[in-house]
């Protein structure tokens, strides 16, 4: 089972940006969290990291992994609110997709709690800084294993 993680803009500034809303772990302290919690589940659970602020190389990634991956968890960022590209690319793929977010989008700026990508994904996690992550990761694994 192969699950692409795509991390959107500013992701990359992690533990150095704003810390009271995003905390002060990195996404290599998620990406290292991910590994251990995939080795947990299974032997055969590869995963592919991959962060970009630019909307279009993430809409390119999504569709890229058309066939090549099981699932995919993303945390599109500010995209979340925006991208009507980056919705259509996770519909037009098929591919099962778990959107998540450390913060709570919905205790935020109103204009946050609109999100694109909800609609075409199974399930989506925010609100539990990396466990977010974690429990993304976990409930995908489930819904691919029950398929």
């Amino acid at each position: 089972m192969k699950i692409l993680i795509i991390n959107g803009p500013n992701l990359n500034f992690l533990g150095k940006r704003e810390p009271d809303i995003y905390g002060s772990n990195t996404l290599e302290d998620i990406n290292a969290v991910l590994e251990k919690e995939s080795a947990i589940l299974s032997k055969d659970l590869q995963l592919e990291f991959f962060q970009s602020n630019s909307e279009g190389e993430i809409v390119s990634k999504i569709q890229d992994a058309f066939e090549k991956f099981n699932g995919i968890i993303i945390n599109p960022a500010a995209y979340t609110h925006t991208s009507v590209a980056i919705r259509d690319a996770l519909l037009s793929t098929g591919i099962t997709t778990v959107e998540v977010h450390i913060s709570n989008i919905f205790k935020r700026e109103e204009f946050r709690h609109k999100s694109y990508v909800s609609g075409v994904s199974v399930g989506v996690v925010s609100g539990f800084g990396i466990n977010s992550y974690v429990l993304g990761l976990r409930g995908i694994f489930e819904t691919l294993k029950s398929h």
